[in-house]
């Protein structure tokens, strides 16, 4: 099974284009940075930069909402290929294909990632005061929870 999902940043606008050929479509090629979970030091990179494509309403949807900094979830498969350049040698690629997008923050919290304004969830007055996005449960309130 050639199953891969990814959330990550655009690192730049997408190049948007027209397929060549009897069934034109819309192509989208953009590149995601995903953070890596774990690094061994901190001279090390901490995000992978992946090649990724997206064709027809997939790619259309791209080119209307999607930008440099937008935080996305993409599912879709690994595609690699193969062409000959201008030099006559042989250059190997792999792609992911993005077939399924979504966003992955509201778009308040994406413009905050680029020195717009930040968001944050409205918190209730069970908050604790930390500003960690979580509200404490109130003593007591177990018996209403129905996964408690």
């Amino acid at each position: 099974m050639n199953v891969v999902v990814l959330v990550g940043r655009l690192t730049r606008d997408p190049d948007i284009r027209q397929s060549q050929g009897e069934n034109q479509t819309v192509v989208a090629r953009y590149t995601l940075a995903v953070d890596r979970r774990f690094s061994r030091n901190n001279s090390e990179q901490n995000a992978d930069f992946i090649s990724m494509v997206s064709f027809g309403k997939t790619a259309e949807f791209i080119e209307k909402y999607v930008k440099k900094g937008t935080k996305l979830v993409v599912r879709g498969r690994i595609q690699t290929g193969s062409y000959t350049n201008k030099d006559g040698q042989k250059v190997y690629t792999t792609d992911v294909v993005g077939e399924d997008v979504e966003f992955a923050e509201s778009k308040k919290a994406s413009e905050g990632a680029d020195g717009g304004s930040s968001y944050s969830e409205p918190r209730g007055d069970a908050g604790s005061g930390a500003d960690d996005g979580f509200i404490n449960v109130p003593e007591g309130i177990n018996e209403e929870l129905p996964f408690a």
